[in-house]
């Protein structure tokens, strides 16, 4: 009986969210962070390509929801260390129909007499103005594609279409954020309707209902948009974030609403689960909350996978190492490819093609693919590098000051190992 009355009461809540024309709306996917706060992971890829997961990239997040959302057609503005992104587009999301118009096209910052480099998001929409006035769609989506979340964009964009709303920002209730720090909280007036943006106190934070916080998620009438980047032009949207634009929008009485992420529109918002990767603390934590018991973000829900690029890889296994130690796995995510030899592997996450000797102990610990631990080492919180090797014997993450060493330990003691 519960099920079934949970099942009619999302049911009405779905009867809210009227399905629109999607075909009307251009996504644009920001992927343009330095990363600076991730090295030595972000020395050759950008935040967007991280491995994540154990068998994903972060952005895959974002792109899955344009997907499941029926969003086909999105630009991907990349700026930094590209090139793997640029790999993982074409491998794993070369699959819309190019001659219905539908494609996931990378975009690098375009050369106007000399290279550019964005400042902030606001600033890439700046510079790619003349993408954005070709566009035949009336509506545009920022996202970001540097988070990890599912969200039925589908449902943001009816509310903001059925309420002929000017701007949409998509906001959250601060306390489903993780560690995420706001710099603006979202002050509602009637309604669904923003009356103000301002930087965020401790006050905010400290309140049994803190003010809701912009999730870096925004619609645009398009008209709008050009407006809003042509009058501030490349001086006025330096430094500045998308936030800015809505600010602008609402000194101008333009309609301006917040949907709420984790509310009863859409199919998977209430999960309510959002994580930014600011720092390697926090990109460490969100693999982490995987291998909980209850997860928040449950990669198993069959009703919106996520989509990657799946190496053609044997299944993973555990066999008897040389001393006839059985491989042991608990409580972790491997990836195909990996083999576990004789080896131990505890609340970890592991990525493809990674080879755990005999002896080996691996312990809440992240391997990017390709990695290999020879016999007898030991791994506490660690995050490794793509095709890192570890000499036998080798023991990494029990004595702080022995790894500051050689290695770069985060303030929460996690050390990390770089490729060399």
């Amino acid at each position: 009986m519960l099920s079934a009355r949970v099942t009619q009461e999302r049911a009405a809540a779905l009867r809210h969210m009227l399905i629109t024309d999607l075909s009307d709306t251009r996504t644009v996917c920001l992927a343009i962070g330095d990363g600076s706060p991730l090295a030595p992971l972000t020395s050759r890829r950008t935040v967007a390509a991280l491995p994540f997961g154990g068998t994903y990239r972060v952005i895959d997040f974002a792109l899955s929801n344009c997907l499941h959302s029926g969003l086909r057609r999105v630009l991907v503005l990349t700026q930094f260390n590209p090139l793997s992104l640029h790999n993982h587009l074409r491998d794993a999301w070369s699959l819309f129909n190019a001659e219905l118009g539908e494609y996931v096209m990378p975009v690098t910052p375009p050369i106007h007499g000399q290279a550019v480099s964005y400042s902030s998001s606001a600033n890439a929409l700046f510079h790619n103005l003349y993408l954005l006035e070709q566009t035949v769609e009336q509506h545009i989506m920022v996202v970001s594609g540097e988070q990890i979340y599912r969200m039925d964009y589908a449902a943001a964009l009816s509310f903001h279409m059925n309420a002929d709303a000017d701007v949409t920002a998509v906001c959250i209730d601060p306390r489903h954020g993780g560690d995420t720090r706001f710099r603006n909280s979202v002050i509602f007036g009637d309604g669904d309707d923003i009356k103000q943006l301002r930087p965020r106190t401790d006050d905010d934070g400290a309140a049994d209902e803190p003010p809701p916080g912009p999730m870096g998620i925004y619609i645009f009438k398009r008209e709008l948009l050009l407006d809003l980047l042509q009058q501030r032009g490349e001086t006025g949207t330096h430094g500045d974030s998308v936030i800015a634009l809505v600010g602008d929008s609402i000194q101008r009485q333009r309609k301006v609403l917040g949907y709420r992420f984790g509310g009863d529109y859409g199919r998977v918002t209430p999960d309510k689960y959002w994580r930014t990767l600011p720092t390697l603390d926090q990109y460490y934590e969100a693999n982490m909350d995987l291998l909980r018991l209850e997860p928040l973000l449950d990669l198993y829900q069959t009703d919106w996978p996520i989509r990657s690029y799946q190496m053609q890889c044997p299944p993973a296994r555990t066999v008897p190492g040389v001393s006839n130690n059985e491989g042991i796995c608990v409580n972790s995510i491997v990836a195909s490819g990996t083999v576990i030899a004789g080896g131990g592997v505890n609340q970890s996450v592991l990525s493809n093609r990674i080879y755990i000797d005999d002896g080996a102990i691996i312990e809440q610990s992240i391997l990017f693919p390709g990695v290999k631990v020879g016999e007898n080492a030991r791994l506490h919180r660690v995050i490794c590098d793509r095709g890192v090797e570890i000499p036998a014997n080798e023991v990494i993450g029990f004595d702080a000051e022995e790894d500051r060493k050689r290695f770069q330990v985060t303030d929460n003691g996690i050390v990390v190992i770089s490729r060399s």
